[in-house]
């Protein structure tokens, strides 16, 4: 009887538990976006285009609905700007999942998945970039695979909140947040509509001396409520600013809350050694439990106020 107790306890407790985020998948995603095969991911190329479909399909399989304006894409022109190339126009592509709580208001969770390339559109730090695989292990292929696992712990945690969720993974962001100022000006959900916009960019090499950084603090007089007596098994600080780092910016630039969750610069950063066997995929999973505290904690509250950080 003990037995199939526990027999049962286990295939009611699988569910419940499978949605969690899990180093495993993390180490998953990041091995797939930032494999050689993908060649850096830069903007206009056939991988950045592979890696946004690999990101459409997860979305899919999780069930959100398409949002963008082709399916779960967004199509748009970024510009190279940094240094002179033939090819300096660029198609590049948003992609947008929607989970329909129907709810009035939605939280919108966002990382961008492009990364420099082959070294050949500026912002490398190598000395001889050009040419050499720049595999943004770090930045961003971590961010996306929080997105992801985000993604679907709250579309398979058989809960319906009280706000909607909407999941983008940005293009373009390397060539000056071009994908989500995009989207902010062409929005496929009203921006009245959204509470607070939550960022990963670079959550993958956590350093337990420093922490992981949070902006943003700053940006709504909510987040206090929000953090108050949160716990974590990782170290974290706060930080006010909410218009600097990454796409959080283009948001507080629209008067809309955010959070922007950071592991901070190291010397892999825009070089060709951002490798995925570098990620502390542990200290990620930790950092996403700790972003699903903190946005259950926000789901109990009405919706947020925008405040100016002076």
């Amino acid at each position: 009887m003990k037995i199939l107790f526990c027999s049962l306890f286990v295939l009611i407790s699988l569910p419940l538990f499978a949605q969690e985020p899990s180093a495993k998948r993390i180490a998953s995603h990041i091995r797939y976006l930032a494999s050689d095969n993908m060649k850096g991911r830069g903007t206009g190329s056939a991988e950045n285009a592979k890696a946004a479909r690999y990101v459409a399909k997860q979305f899919k399989k999780y069930g959100l609905k398409p949002l963008g304006t082709d399916g779960y894409f967004q199509s748009f022109t970024a510009k190279v700007r940094r240094v002179v190339v033939p090819d300096s126009l660029r198609e590049a592509k948003n992609v947008i999942g929607f989970l329909d709580n129907n709810a009035p208001n939605t939280i919108v969770i966002g990382a961008h998945y492009d990364h420099i390339g082959m070294g050949r559109q500026g912002s490398s730090l190598d000395s001889l970039p050009q040419g050499k695989i720049h595999n943004g292990a770090d930045d961003n292929a971590s961010g996306v695979a929080g997105l992801l696992e985000l993604a679907q712990y709250f579309s398979k945690n058989n809960v319906t909140e009280p706000y909607n969720f909407l999941f983008v993974a940005f293009g373009a962001e390397e060539l000056g947040l071009v994908g989500s100022r995009y989207f902010l000006n062409n929005p496929t959900l009203p921006l009245k509509d959204m509470n607070f916009m939550i960022c990963m960019d670079m959550i993958g090499r956590y350093n337990p001396e420093r922490g992981v950084g949070i902006g943003g603090y700053g940006t709504s007089d909510a987040w206090p409520t929000v953090f108050n007596g949160v716990e974590s098994s990782i170290k974290f600080f706060t930080d006010r600013a909410g218009n600097g780092g990454s796409d959080n910016a283009a948001f507080y630039a629209k008067q809309i809350p955010v959070l922007f969750f950071h592991t901070g610069g190291h010397p892999d950063y825009h070089k060709p050694t951002d490798d995925p066997e570098k990620i502390d995929v542990q200290a990620e999973e930790a950092i996403l439990k700790l972003e699903i505290n903190l946005i259950e904690n926000a789901l109990k509250l009405p919706k947020m106020n925008f405040t100016a950080v002076k």
